[in-house]
């Protein structure tokens, strides 16, 4: 089976589901990205029949994924009246979220393999799997401060849920980035690999799971797994509530009117 979209496609081969990231530059998550994860999320009913795991992973070079489309959202919100606009983003929010918990609740083994720029939403979308195999040029990083936002796509709650709050407040309050090794040492990621080699270690790695009795992982996952649902609607709430202050339309401003090739890097 192979389903082939404008911003990202899903085969299932030998029980291994890939979905392959594909929107330059750089993957960022906006309205076509997120039709198309919802189809993605749709199909997973039938497709977990046939399948012991699931790989998520990025075929654009610069990284795995930059985070949120900006300069889409800087458009909506510069074409309609504020209210309006914070409507939006709550809707788009909650439907990214319904996708992310869909995925995060699969009884399947989730695998996020990712290289270079693996920011903001795209981060988010890392945590969402169980398991995160990166190469060596991997970075990790929380950029929406520096807008005047926090992550909106699940971010906080699951890094709070996998790791320490020391990290959760470093990654946060700082907006610097984690390259692979620091995200290896804080139990991040659980593979470090070398450059371009995370897709075939998570191929390994999904083919590992695959020799266990599947009702057993599904207890396990679910028992060590739980989703932060209450936390999770109240980080809509606070980024909608940020999203109105002016400060944010100054940073979302400056973003869309870098001439760097990489305005979200720290």
């Amino acid at each position: 089976m192979n389903v082939q979209g404008q911003t990202l496609s899903w085969q299932l081969q030998a029980g291994i589901i890939e979905l392959a990231l594909h929107r330059e530059p750089c993957n960022e998550i906006g309205s076509a990205s997120l039709e198309e994860f919802e189809k993605f999320a749709s199909a997973l009913d039938g497709l977990e029949r046939d399948a012991h795991a699931l790989i998520i992973h990025s075929e654009m070079k610069p990284g795995f994924c930059a985070g949120a489309d900006l300069r889409e959202l800087h458009q909506r919100s510069q074409a309609m009246e504020k209210a309006q606009a914070v409507r939006g983003v709550r809707d788009f929010l909650e439907r990214i979220h319904r996708v992310f918990n869909r995925v995060d609740a699969s009884p399947l083994t989730t695998i996020a393999a990712v290289h270079g720029v693996t920011f903001g939403g795209g981060f988010e979308l890392a945590l969402v799997c169980d398991l995160i195999i990166a190469d060596k040029m991997a970075r990790f990083c929380f950029p929406e401060l520096r807008l005047g936002l926090i992550p909106g796509f699940g971010g906080i709650p699951r890094l709070k849920r996998d790791l320490g709050n020391a990290v959760v407040r470093d990654l946060l309050l700082t907006g610097r980035s984690f390259n692979a090794t620091k995200a290896q040492q804080i139990g991040l990621v659980s593979q470090v690999v070398a450059e371009g080699e995370a897709l075939r270690a998570a191929r390994a790695t999904a083919a590992q799971t695959g020799k266990f009795d599947r009702q057993t992982a599904v207890a396990a996952k679910r028992f060590i797994k739980p989703i932060p649902h209450e936390e999770l609607r109240r980080e809509i709430d606070i980024f909608c509530e940020l999203f109105s202050r002016p400060e944010v339309e100054a940073g979302l401003k400056k973003f869309v009117e870098s001439t760097d090739a990489q305005p979200y890097l720290p």
